[in-house]
């Protein structure tokens, strides 16, 4: 929750990277770090691993929906390895 409030607060952040694997993050954290990145309005490049964290279908739901509203992406790396994603989730 805390680390997507403070993504949120930057306001100007136009380069990211986050290597947060192994964490067990989960559905919730992936939930608050997709809406956290949802906000970063001048975001140009987005680095992000997520592997081996369980945030499952509803977690990889967030996170896209979070990247989606970043319309002025124009790279983005994403690792999700390990995180029990289904179809539904991709």
């Amino acid at each position: 929750m805390y680390l997507g409030e403070g993504i949120a607060k930057c306001a100007t952040l136009t380069s990211l990277i986050l290597d947060l694997r192994n964490n067990s993050i989960g559905e919730n954290g992936a939930k608050y770090l997709g809406e956290g990145i949802a906000k970063c309005a001048t975001l140009i490049s987005l680095n992000l691993d997520l592997s081996s964290n369980r945030i499952g279908d509803n977690g990889a739901k967030y996170l896209g929906e979070g990247i989606a509203k970043c319309v002025t992406l124009t790279s983005l790396n994403l690792h999700l390895i390990w995180n029990r994603i289904s179809d539904n989730g991709a």
